[in-house]
């Protein structure tokens, strides 16, 4: 048993990964995220309990500044949400997008499962559907948000996510609108902006039978124009869950991996029998050839309880954590793979 347990530890990510169930696994080194959904498998949780109770975990702890209140102000300063939770038994998800004034969006992203027959509900209808629910509204706002905002302001609002716009958006704020002549430039890659403006917690969780969950939250990129949805609340962008096959979940620059839904091309590549890591590259690798600059991360897991990441290596961004629990391992850890 010792010898194992230290094969698991030191076996690098992008090597077959030993097998066992069950196993949680989230993207970025966040700690009691991990360790708050292994507990609740422990304690015999469901697998959506751990997947609701881990992401939620990062909402508490602003993990990073881009989950959860208080990071990425958008550009009129407001914190907004994005989360979904799905079931790979039944294949039903829940999501809420662009969530305002409700800290637990993983959560209200489970009561859509619950209470409706629907799969998304967005913007202040959503903040609705949460009180109904019995979320409190709160004021997502922090001082480090409002500082972020100010900042911003001050740098003539760069970077910012508008294009072929007057006055130019390069140079200056807004408000912005279409110009007489269209004259068209090259859209600003992400490798400009910075990596932090869109991290999200991802997490896959595979119980002790093979059903899995998955599920994300994320406030979004950093001074985001209002109104935009990234890939974390879409199914089959941000994460999936199929418990004939495995889970998969994305994190990066939203924008860009959601047009090539990551996590569902995952799946189906391990349903193929592809192996996790090797599944997980074939997504970047397919992502790299539209788009090579592009700032990016997916994590995997079959339903043997074997597991694998990837991301695309750019300038600055050359490996990528992610957290792993199982029975082989004495307490969550942090691996890390090279990028691709």
């Amino acid at each position: 048993t010792v010898a194992l347990l230290s094969l698991a530890v030191l076996t690098p990510a992008g090597a077959a990964s030993a097998a066992a169930l069950p196993v949680v696994i989230n993207t970025w080194a966040f700690r009691t995220a991990a360790e708050t959904a292994w507990r609740v498998l422990e304690l015999g949780g469901s697998e959506l309990d751990a997947v609701e109770r881990g992401c939620g975990q990062c909402e508490i702890d602003q993990c990073d500044g881009s989950v959860g209140y208080g990071g990425s102000p958008d550009e009129s300063g407001e914190t907004t949400l994005d989360a979904m939770i799905m079931d790979g038994n039944t294949m039903e998800v829940g999501a809420v997008a662009d969530l305002r004034r409700v800290k637990n969006a993983i959560g209200v992203a489970r009561k859509v499962i619950e209470y409706t027959k629907h799969t998304l509900l967005v913007g202040e209808s959503a903040s609705l559907f949460a009180v109904r629910m019995g979320f409190p509204y709160e004021d997502l706002t922090t001082q480090k948000s409002l500082s972020l905002y100010s900042e911003w302001l001050n740098q003539s609002c760069q970077p910012n996510y508008w294009k072929n716009v007057v006055p130019d958006s390069s140079k200056s704020c807004g408000p912005y609108k279409r110009p007489e002549e269209v004259t068209y430039k090259e859209e600003q890659t992400s490798s400009q902006r910075s990596f932090h403006n869109h991290d999200t917690i991802g997490m896959v969780v595979i119980g002790v039978s093979g059903t899995v969950a998955s599920g994300t939250s994320t406030n979004g990129a950093i001074h985001k124009i209002p109104g935009r949805v990234g890939d974390s609340p879409i199914a089959g962008a941000g994460s999936y869950a199929d418990s004939t096959a495995g889970g998969a979940a994305a994190t990066g620059d939203g924008d860009i991996m959601m047009r090539f839904l990551p996590s569902y091309q995952a799946v189906e590549y391990m349903r193929m029998g592809t192996d996790p890591t090797v599944a997980c590259q074939k997504v970047i690798s397919r992502i790299q050839k539209y788009a090579p600059k592009f700032f990016g991360a997916i994590i995997c897991a079959n339903t043997t309880g074997s597991y694998g990441a990837a991301c695309n290596k750019i300038p600055g961004f050359t490996q990528f954590h992610f957290m792993v629990s199982s029975p082989l391992l004495s307490q969550p850890t942090e691996q890390v793979v090279d990028c691709i």
